[in-house]
């Protein structure tokens, strides 16, 4: 009550307010209007809009303050730093706020993963939200090393503050059937958001997929598949990030049909530190948006106001009396060009990240990759007449199915730089799995990548050109207890040890971005496609929930007939 009469009296221009930010350009979301004028902020929260005085003022002006952006979907593991270390990287773009599905991890270790990253996210300086895994494992088509995640194993979250609700239903055929297994899941977290993951679904299809309950998606392609979905209620998450690139294909459609923007959010899904070093994170969706002609307003609020409306976020998505003062200062509206930001009242800099602290308590996060080493004879794959094929789309995640002859010698296969060797191996101690697939599109040539990063169930996934190159990679990958590897000429060229579920360093967000750059500098040379990131593309080709085809640690999986193709 003491602090409400404070910030009251400082609204009213009684006392001084903590902070005021002056003479700026301010960035109304509610009326879409650009108003001069002062900020007062006191503690966390912005007490007014006027005319003010502060124990600290900073001239603003010249400058637009808008709020705090927010990636309406993300999952932190991807950037594969500890939540603090990934709030140092995206504070500084501007990014105050992300809704996290933290699925990745929670394949791997289940309630113990969730625990441990709702205990990472509490006390850094950054809003972390959750929405609770839906899909573990995604399918019955590989195997992960939680087991199952089921309705009452998530009853004892559903409370927690920071849980917004259900995390992306990647089941969509078992949610558009009805299935119990996935109702109950859906029905537990009914009063609240349930995220969607439905690629290319149409028709009736949509509209049983809505109905089961589910309000959003981000896997749209086409414009055409966000209109659909658009007309149906679904809101979309537009998605810009290092594998899947959609923005501009969905903006475009919006525009030139003279839609409105109302239902559409801005995420990452999966971006590497590398990327948002160079682009940036969320501003970077906002200010291609603004390139393609989305008035910058409009485009501030698919990045603030709308993804707050929508997941219930009171206080957070603009610059007004009882917000929180997540507020970015920029130099350039239409660029995005951000000064500085303010997280909960304070200004982000190198002395107030120091600050913060975490250390990883829980052990049984380490030591999560158990198998058996692996040798050139379990890679072998019959050579027929034709075979199925998985081809990579550039800048997509989905496949194409290809069915056609193979290079090789009498009845082996043998891969080259056209055709390379695509193999998933089952590291959670369960199985021992190998599956060989051959691969077109990616082009890696005189060696071979490898990951303990490989979406949702995270086996290890390697391409390859020579089988040789394949199994030192694996191999490398046991004695790191997971990470990114590349081999060349029989030897471990480059390494980043990823310890932490196979998924995660503790290392500074800074060694990460240098070495994932040094790596995807030497796969680029080694002949990795541009339009393909080496290791976020490569990782989803083991998710048997994207289209077309996909290898898992159980066989070759048709995504469209939901069957499969090979199996071990």
């Amino acid at each position: 009550m003491r602090n409400r009469v404070k910030k009251q009296s400082a609204a009213m221009g009684n006392e001084k307010s903590d902070i005021v930010l002056k003479g700026g350009n301010i960035v109304n979301v509610f009326t879409e209007e650009i108003i001069k004028g002062d900020v007062a902020i006191v503690e966390d929260t912005v007490v007014g809009i006027g005319k003010y005085s502060g124990e600290k003022e900073i001239d603003c002006t010249g400058e637009y303050i808008v709020p705090g952006f927010i990636d309406a979907h993300m999952h932190m593991e991807s950037t594969m730093v500890m939540p603090l270390e990934l709030a140092k990287v995206i504070l500084k773009w501007g990014t105050t706020t992300l809704i996290a599905d933290p699925h990745e991890l929670v394949n791997v270790r289940g309630e113990k993963a969730l625990d441990f990253l709702l205990d990472a996210t509490e006390h850094i300086p950054l809003n972390i939200y959750i929405m609770i895994p839906s899909s573990v494992p995604a399918t019955q088509f590989d195997t992960n090393g939680a087991g199952k995640f089921l309705a009452k194993d998530m009853k004892k979250y559903r409370n927690h503050p920071r849980v917004l609700g259900l995390g992306e239903v990647m089941c969509f055929h078992d949610a558009i059937e009805g299935k119990k297994e996935i109702m109950d899941k859906i029905i537990l977290f009914e009063d609240k958001i349930i995220d969607g993951h439905a690629p290319e679904i149409k028709g009736k299809e949509i509209q049983s997929y809505r109905m089961a309950g589910i309000d959003d998606d981000h896997e749209c392609i086409t414009f055409e598949e966000a209109l659909e979905k658009m007309r149906s209620g679904f809101h979309i998450l537009i998605r810009e990030g290092s594998g899947a690139k959609n923005l501009e294909t969905i903006v475009k459609g919006i525009l030139h049909e003279k839609l409105p923007f109302e239902q559409c959010m801005f995420c990452t899904d999966d971006k590497q530190l590398d990327d948002i070093e160079k682009e940036g994170h969320i501003s970077y969706n906002i200010k291609k948006a603004i390139e393609l002609g989305v008035p910058p307003i409009k485009a501030i609020k698919m990045a603030t106001y709308y993804p707050a409306e929508f997941y219930g976020l009171k206080n957070h998505g603009a610059v007004a009396a009882g917000y929180m003062a997540d507020i970015v200062v920029l130099k350039d509206l239409n660029q995005v060009k951000v000064d500085f930001v303010l997280k909960s009242g304070h200004i982000i800099d190198d002395n107030y990240l120091s600050l913060f602290k975490y250390e990883i308590k829980e052990k049984e996060m380490l030591n999560t990759v158990i198998f058996k080493s692996i040798d050139e004879e379990r890679l072998l794959l019959k050579r027929k007449q034709k075979n199925h094929v998985i081809e990579i789309v550039k800048r997509q995640l989905t496949t194409e199915h290809l069915f056609e002859k193979i290079p090789g010698k009498g009845d082996i296969f043998v891969p080259n730089g056209d055709y390379n060797k695509l193999c998933v191996i089952e590291r959670h101690g369960k199985t021992d799995h190998v599956s060989v697939a051959p691969l077109k599109g990616f082009g890696i040539e005189r060696g071979a990548i490898a990951t303990t990063v490989s979406h949702d169930s995270h086996n290890i996934i390697v391409a390859g050109d020579n089988d040789g190159d394949i199994v030192a990679a694996v191999n490398c990958l046991k004695k790191l207890q997971g990470g990114y590897v590349i081999a060349s000429n029989g030897k471990i060229i480059e390494s980043l040890p990823l310890p932490i579920g196979g998924l995660m360093s503790n290392l500074p967000s800074g060694v990460v971005q240098r070495k994932v750059k040094t790596m995807i500098d030497t796969a680029r040379k080694m002949g990795v496609h541009d339009g393909i990131d080496p290791f976020i593309t490569l990782s989803f080709m083991a998710l048997p929930v994207i289209p077309k085809i996909r290898l898992t640690d159980k066989g070759l999986f048709d995504v469209e007939k939901i069957e499969m193709i090979t199996e071990n």
